[in-house]
């Protein structure tokens, strides 16, 4: 369908030139569960993706409707650049949200419980036991759940209990006297966070195949043996999801980490957002529910299905069945750090790409264990945003810091939902004598960087690697990045000063070849956009292509749109939320926009400018987002080396370009189509990369 033409094409901040933000972040949510519904995909990753979008969905509501929800509740909530106002917006939402659930678990019920089926891995609700199964799921849950378990019964001494986010519950209606004499109204189950969510039934139970029962058909199935003497009417799996952002004054706190760990503890007892409630519950239950969570009928979703979805990646975790999953692969070094045990050698000579997880993340952890048995090392600078807790990286640089190096580590306390984990890293560092940085108050450190401090010979030469993606070596075989190693003088100068200025808070800094949000970054970036305008306009030939995660920052999408008009060609390849609307006639004709969504995370970010023949690359942690933009510490680096560079451009930029198998082409109206490949040869980009480096 052809776009309408804005009633005011040449107002740039017009709202029916933007998408809203939090819907278009939501779009994401639809292209990952096509992957769910796609049959070409081996069928216990499509299981996969079902979950990761029940998982999207509950940080969706935790943060993004949590905070719109706050700020309309306080009337603070000024609409964004799409003029849409929160009350609208979170009606927008809801229907959205109805259209993803509403496919969710018919995905769930028609397609992968059949299939599943077909497979020999059998999902068993109640009506599908066996006697033999019904017998040993008996004894399993008087021996190993009912024991555990502790109903509450509702009435005036036992008042509705604190639900904790998002865990399994079982509303019971009941009629009958207790052994107090009073009658039985309603209770409610809470399933300990000690026991398993999904129970495999033994195969000399089942016979032939796999079996498993969710938990919640387990409580819901012997629930009368949790009440003897009374008679159980009906029995409803619930589950509340909460606000989960942890707001910290940090200008008036003493200190970050104490405060923090304090806002924790009451994380999973914030204001409830969401209500996820069997499709059967009777509407007096469920208004029940929703008096005593303080909701409104809108904050309810209906589950075809169990409520607690996201546990079907439980079942991909066990079960050994390489035909239903995607190949396995070994990630490769790249031949110059496998030929030579020095890394300093190598990377003093030349500078070294590696694109994850393509090529293997063990290259950083390698560099960083050389770095801390050498002798000539004196000391090791880092960044930790994501790091995980079982990452060998830690552990390196516990031991350089206890073999005397200077190691200076800044770690992000407010990383979303690794708080906790972040906390007991930085103690742990502390106590083996690293320095540990929080940051800065105000803005997240978010950049990627490490530096080594080697003497060699009269001087000190500083090696340096950095990154679009976290220091997490789970992540690294799930995300698309890329990483710089480089020995370059003047990047390691750059380095220091970011080094200097997070730990030292120092003032503003002039760099050679970084951009440094929120100082420089976002200048740079209208800069070049602008750049490109002007070369358009004088008639040369003018082209931007950037891949990002997100887009949402207002000045640079009209930015972009002034050099769409001046006739600057532009592709943009965003994985996530974009609201930018492409081929708007007279606004964006000459942009396109398409996400690309497959095996891995496309996480990766890089920026391309033409500028007229002399072309610049820049590979980033940040997005172009208001928050990356203005209220991080981000540090984009170019790729100077002519060989390197265009390996960029062609692995990240072109060869994503041409994928018409898992490419979604953005519409002006906010909706994505699936590329085909038509009449060209079927390409992946995901796949020819694993091709070519893990054959």
């Amino acid at each position: 369908m052809t776009p309408a033409r804005p009633s005011h094409p040449l107002d740039l901040e017009s709202p029916e030139l933007y998408l809203g933000r939090e819907l278009a972040a939501l779009e994401f949510n639809f292209r990952v569960l096509a992957m769910a519904r796609d049959h070409s995909v081996p069928l216990l990753e499509r299981l996969r993706y079902l979950s990761i979008v029940a998982s999207n969905l509950d940080e969706f509501f935790e943060v993004r409707v949590a905070m719109l929800k706050h700020h309309h509740t306080y009337g603070s909530a000024a609409p964004g650049p799409d003029g849409v106002s929160s009350g609208e917006l979170l009606t927008q939402i809801r229907n959205r949200v109805l259209d993803l659930v509403t496919e969710q678990y018919a995905t769930w019920q028609e397609q992968l419980g059949p299939q599943l089926d077909a497979e020999q891995i059998h999902i068993l609700t109640r009506n599908r036991w066996t006697p033999k199964q019904h017998r040993w799921l008996q004894g399993y849950f008087e021996h190993e759940v009912l024991p555990v378990l502790s109903p509450l019964g509702l009435d005036p001494a036992h008042p509705f209990p604190r639900i904790l986010n998002k865990t399994l519950n079982i509303a019971v209606v009941l009629h009958g006297r207790d052994a107090f004499g009073h009658e039985g109204n309603m209770a409610l189950v809470r399933a300990p966070r000690s026991l398993p969510r999904i129970i495999r039934v033994p195969t000399e139970v089942s016979g032939p195949g796999e079996h498993f029962v969710f938990l919640a058909e387990l409580l819901q199935a012997f629930v009368d043996l949790m009440f003897p003497g009374l008679k159980v009417v009906g029995s409803y799996q619930f589950r509340v999801t909460r606000n989960s952002e942890l707001i910290v004054e940090e200008a008036e706190v003493e200190n970050l980490a104490l405060a923090l760990s304090e806002e924790l503890a009451g994380r999973g007892y914030a204001r409830p957002v969401r209500l996820e409630i069997a499709n059967d519950c009777p509407k007096a239950i469920t208004g029940l529910l929703v008096q005593n969570f303080e909701l409104e009928e809108a904050d309810v979703y209906r589950c075809d299905g169990p409520v607690n979805i996201i546990r079907a990646a439980l079942i991909y975790d066990w079960l050994d069945r390489p035909e239903l999953k995607f190949p396995r692969f070994n990630p490769q070094l790249p031949v110059s750090l496998e030929t030579s045990r020095n890394k300093f050698d190598i990377i003093s000579q030349r500078d070294i790409l590696l694109h994850h997880p393509y090529q293997s993340f063990s290259a950083v952890i390698d560099l960083l264990r050389q770095a801390t048995a050498d002798p000539q090392v004196l000391a090791i600078k880092q960044t930790l945003y994501r790091a995980g807790e079982d990452t060998p990286l830690v552990d390196l640089l516990v031991e350089a810091a206890r073999h005397g190096k200077d190691v200076t580590v800044v770690i992000e306390l407010r990383a979303r939902f690794d708080e906790a984990a972040n906390i007991r890293l930085a103690t742990r560092l502390q106590e083996a004598g690293v320095q540990v940085v929080y940051g800065v108050v105000g803005y997240k450190t978010h950049a990627k960087m490490m530096l080594i401090v080697r003497r060699e010979g009269e001087t000190l030469r500083r090696y340096a690697h950095l990154s679009t993606g976290n220091y997490h070596q789970a992540n690294s075989r799930m995300y698309t990045d890329i990483g710089l190693m480089t020995a370059n003088p003047e990047i390691g100068e750059d380095m220091h000063k970011v080094f200097q200025q997070l730990s030292g808070l120092g003032p503003i800094i002039n760099l050679k070849h970084l951009l440094h949000s929120p100082f420089t970054l976002y200048t740079k970036v209208l800069e070049k956009i602008e750049r490109e305008t002007a070369h358009a306009a004088a008639g040369r030939p003018a082209r931007i292509v950037a891949k990002l995660n997100a887009l949402n920052e207002a000045r640079v999408i009209a930015a972009l749109y002034r050099a769409s008009q001046a006739g600057v060609e532009i592709d943009l390849i965003v994985r996530g939320a974009c609201t930018l609307r492409p081929g708007l006639p007279g606004v964006s004709e000459r942009i396109r926009v398409r996400s690309i969504v497959g095996r891995f995370l496309e996480h990766s970010r890089v920026y391309w400018f033409a500028n007229d023949g002399e072309a610049e690359i820049y590979c980033a942690s940040a997005d172009w987002m208001e928050r990356n933009l203005t209220r991080r510490i981000e540090v984009a680096f170019p790729i100077l080396d002519p060989e390197l560079a265009a390996r960029v451009f062609e692995e990240t930029l072109a060869n994503s370009l041409a994928d018409n198998t898992q490419a979604w082409l953005l519409g002006s109206d906010g909706r994505y189509v699936r590329a085909t490949p038509g009449e060209h040869p079927p390409r992946s980009a995901q796949l020819e990369l694993l091709e070519r480096y893990c054959p």
